[in-house]
C-alpha cells in the first residue's frame, strides 16, 4: 500500500463536478507541489466540504496524500479530505507575477509538445501552455439531464460529510464548451478540446439566471473575446483516466497581456 505523507500543494485547477462511482460527486483537482511537480488529487467532493476546507484556485493547502493505486497516471494521488488545512492565497498583484513565477518551470511550448513528451516518457498527464491562436469558442448543446446511473449516484450519501452535503442537487450543464486553437508548433494541424473549468460552468449558471436568453452574448464576451483579445490566455490540460491519450482543457489561466512574453 502506498505510504501516506503530509504535503503542501498549490491548487491550480478545479473542474465542474461530475457524478462519481465512489461518492455522490467529485471535482477533478490539480495542484503543484512545493518541489514544483504536478499533483492530481482526488476524490474531492468540493460542495460537501466544510466551509473551513473549501480551497480556492491558487491557494496553498496542506493535506495527507498517497499515490493512487487505482490510477496509473504518475501525478495522481488520493487525498484524505479530513486532513485539509487552508494556507495563503497567491495574489494577482503586479500582473500576476507571483502566479506566473510558480508556473514557469511547468510551462511547455505547445499542446503538441506536451503530447510528444507524454508519448516519449509516460508523463506528464497534466500540463500548461499558451496557444498560438484561439480561433473560436464552440458552445454545443448536450443532454440537459443526468442519465439514470448518474442520478442514482447523486442520490447516494457522500464521503461521510452528510451534515455538510449540498442541499441542492448538482445541476447538469446542458452545453459542452470547446476551444478551437492552434499551437506554436510547426507540425500543428489545429486542436478542438473540451473545457471543463468550474469557472465556465458557474458563469453559465449565473448568467443564465441574470440574462435569460441573452446569457450567450455575455458568456462569449468573457470566454471568447476577452480570452482572445484582452488576456494572455493559457490552458491547463489533463488526460482522462479511462482514455489516457485523450486530453481536456481542465482550467484557464488568464493574466493581463504584457508587451513581452509572459514567461521571459
Amino acid at each position: 500500500m502506498p505510504p501516506i505523507s503530509k504535503k503542501r500543494v498549490l491548487i491550480t485547477v478545479r473542474t465542474y463536478p461530475v457524478p462519481a462511482n465512489k461518492g455522490a460527486e467529485t471535482s477533478c483537482t490539480a495542484a503543484i507541489s512545493e518541489d514544483g511537480d504536478w499533483v492530481r488529487i482526488f476524490p474531492v467532493p468540493y460542495r460537501s466540504l466544510p466551509i473551513s476546507q473549501r480551497f480556492k484556485k491558487f491557494q496553498w493547502i496542506e493535506a495527507d496524500l498517497k499515490k493512487a493505486g487505482s490510477d496509473t497516471r504518475p501525478e495522481s494521488h488520493n487525498i484524505d479530505i479530513t486532513s485539509i488545512k487552508l494556507g495563503e492565497l497567491v495574489p494577482t498583484t503586479k500582473e500576476w507575477s507571483q502566479r506566473r513565477a510558480l508556473l514557469r518551470p511547468l510551462m511547455r511550448a505547445s499542446m503538441c509538445a506536451i503530447r510528444r513528451e507524454l508519448d516519449a516518457n509516460g508523463h506528464p498527464t497534466l500540463g500548461i501552455f499558451s496557444p498560438k491562436t484561439i480561433k473560436r469558442l464552440l458552445i454545443e448543446p448536450c443532454s440537459p439531464d443526468w442519465n439514470t446511473n448518474q442520478k442514482a449516484i447523486l442520490s447516494q450519501k457522500s464521503f461521510g460529510f452528510d451534515a455538510a452535503a449540498p442541499k441542492a442537487e448538482l445541476q447538469k450543464i446542458p452545453f459542452d464548451f470547446y476551444y478551437e486553437f492552434t499551437c506554436d508548433d510547426l507540425g500543428c494541424k489545429g486542436h478542438k478540446m473540451s473545457c471543463t473549468d468550474w469557472e465556465m460552468a458557474e458563469a453559465y449558471r449565473g448568467w443564465k439566471i441574470k440574462y435569460g436568453d441573452g446569457w450567450e452574448a455575455k458568456f462569449r464576451e468573457r470566454f471568447e473575446r476577452d480570452m482572445i483579445e484582452k488576456f494572455d490566455t493559457h490552458f491547463f490540460v489533463g488526460t482522462m483516466h479511462g482514455h489516457p491519450k485523450n486530453w481536456l482543457i481542465v482550467g484557464l489561466f488568464y493574466p493581463p497581456k504584457k508587451q513581452k512574453d509572459l514567461f521571459d
